[in-house]
């Protein structure tokens, strides 16, 4: 099983603190990268509401718009400059889709202080509406054809971190788990969990089959006869599947970690 982590610095780290725990690891970088398929939607306000009708995805985005408007105008005058972190105490998509078209039509300027030219009417207020496509799935065909959207896909590139635990024994595994929760990403968290309890169970069954079979072929084929494997907990069911390359591949990793060696069809427990 392997964690990702958001920098050298904690890939490090978390080494380092595995192995003061006796857990076998080694650190891995590569290139990663992340898409995203974002629909967007340019129109004057006005027009946003009278084509929108019927699509209750943008209707409410259009609403959270307009509360955000009437909200900011009561408070800001004309010629105020107002801070731009004042602006957002809080995260708020709608208030910062609002303040870019502001911007953009000419009616706030600045940086780090903002300020208000004139007020705009908001029905003749130019706005840009982002929407990743999955948001937009079952009204997509109906947003292009009433809405005019385009699509942008976003690609970025990034350097990834990862810490790759080579233990099977359970009691280890739940530590890396424990050690891991300071330092990975909750999405390798999850996805650890699993397959640390999938190749656990795996590998120990290899062993288990390798102390009475000592042909390679033999074991895979008494292996996949008893495929799938299963954990069952109080509530929970993990069924583990696996192919014969799979289980090749857990057997070269047992030998690297010196469980067992393989050579030809032969393989000897250590």
């Amino acid at each position: 099983m392997r964690f990702e982590v958001l920098s050298k610095e904690d890939m490090v780290e978390l080494s380092k603190e595995l192995s003061k725990e006796g857990i076998m690891n080694k650190t891995r970088e590569e290139l990663g990268w992340e898409i995203y398929h974002i629909i967007v939607i340019r129109d004057k306000f006005g027009e946003l509401i009278r084509k929108s009708e019927g699509i209750s995805i943008i209707e409410d985005t259009l609403e959270e718009i307009k509360a955000s408007f009437e909200a900011l105008m009561e408070e800001w005058n004309v010629g105020e400059e107002k801070d731009f972190k004042d602006l957002f105490d809080d995260v708020n998509i709608s208030k910062l889709t609002l303040l870019t078209a502001l911007i953009e039509n000419g009616y706030v300027e600045g940086e780090e202080k903002l300020k208000l030219i004139k007020k705009p009417k908001l029905d003749d207020l130019e706005i840009e509406l982002k929407f990743n496509i999955d948001e937009l799935e079952d009204v997509l065909e109906e947003v292009e054809e009433k809405l005019n959207a385009t699509l942008t896909t976003e690609l970025s590139f990034m350097r990834r971190y990862f810490v790759e635990v080579l233990e099977i024994e359970e009691e280890l595994i739940k530590k890396a788990l424990e050690i891991a929760e300071e330092y990975a990403t909750e999405e390798s968290l999850v996805e650890a969990m699993f397959v640390g309890i999938g190749k656990s169970v795996l590998a120990n069954t290899i062993l288990a089959i390798a102390e009475k079979k000592d042909k390679k072929m033999e074991l895979i084929e008494t292996l996949l006869e008893h495929e799938p494997l299963t954990v069952e907990g109080k509530k929970e069911k993990i069924n583990i599947y696996f192919d014969e390359e799979a289980v090749e591949d857990i057997l070269k990793e047992l030998q690297k970690i010196g469980y067992l060696k393989v050579k030809g069809n032969r393989i000897w427990l250590q």
